[in-house]
């Protein structure tokens, strides 16, 4: 398995599909992002995330590791759904408190199917739900949204609230000394949802319970030259977050 990731922005980021690196985000241990989140705002009161994330099987090998994720955060406690490329098993569990409801959609599943650039995409629905009730956190699963199980509002320290910062996109990780990853659909992205990989219909909910489009979004990349996202409002009707690239360089 792969260090923790340690990356976090302190500070606001640019706007929509700039490329800078902020103030405030520190080593990434390996790790590379293209990715497009919520603004940094100290008051944001986010219970809930959602996407439907087209699924790719980028090679990976010798300790890498590509993958797409919806990612939810409040200082240090991280909650996050996705996919991920190789061999092995995923994350899933590992940290200790996950407490299963239903097994008709299984934690490690593995997709059938995978996108093929100039094809329609295959894709799955994900989203996390905050329990207004009693503080839990809830996996949603495809388009009829399984309940798949929670976290416990007990696990926490800085979830026991609301999360400020919802991010969605493409990571990677390679060891040091190994080449980069492709992430995504293996190529840059070119605004094309048959050609690229992607996250659509991005969603998060509100300490109101409401869900909407999160109309201020912005975009962030480690390194341009191995991968690239744009953040697109009403395309194709959705709001549309498309990333990806070649990767394919030495770490040092």
């Amino acid at each position: 398995m792969p260090p923790p990731e340690d990356v976090t922005f302190d500070t606001q980021l640019t706007n929509n599909n700039s490329v800078s690196e902020p103030t405030g985000m520190y080593g990434s241990s390996g790790y590379k992002v293209a990715i497009a989140r919520t603004k940094n705002y100290p008051d944001n009161k986010f219970s809930g995330a959602g996407m439907a994330a087209s699924i790719w099987n980028p090679p990976v090998k010798d300790g890498q590791h590509s993958a797409c994720r919806l990612k939810i955060q409040k200082g240090s406690d991280i909650l996050q759904v996705g996919w991920r490329a190789g061999n092995n098993h995923c994350f899933n569990t590992l940290c200790p408190g996950f407490i299963i409801v239903n097994t008709e959609v299984p934690l490690d599943k593995t997709f059938q199917r995978n996108s093929q650039r100039g094809e329609t995409s295959w894709e799955d629905t994900m989203a996390i739900a905050r329990d207004q009730a009693n503080g839990n956190w809830w996996l949603f699963m495809e388009e009829n949204h399984i309940q798949i199980g929670f976290w416990p509002q007990r696990i926490f320290t800085e979830l026991t609230s609301f999360a400020t910062n919802v991010e969605w996109g493409g990571v990677v990780y390679s060891p040091p000394g190994v080449p980069e990853p492709p992430m995504g659909s293996n190529f840059f992205p070119v605004l094309d949802s048959d050609y690229d990989a992607y996250c659509r219909a991005i969603t998060v909910t509100n300490d109101k319970g409401e869900t909407i489009d999160p109309t201020e979004t912005t975009t962030f990349v480690n390194n341009p030259d191995m991968y690239f996202v744009f953040d697109v409002h009403n395309f194709k009707h959705h709001h549309f977050v498309l990333y990806g690239g070649p990767g394919d360089k030495i770490q040092v």
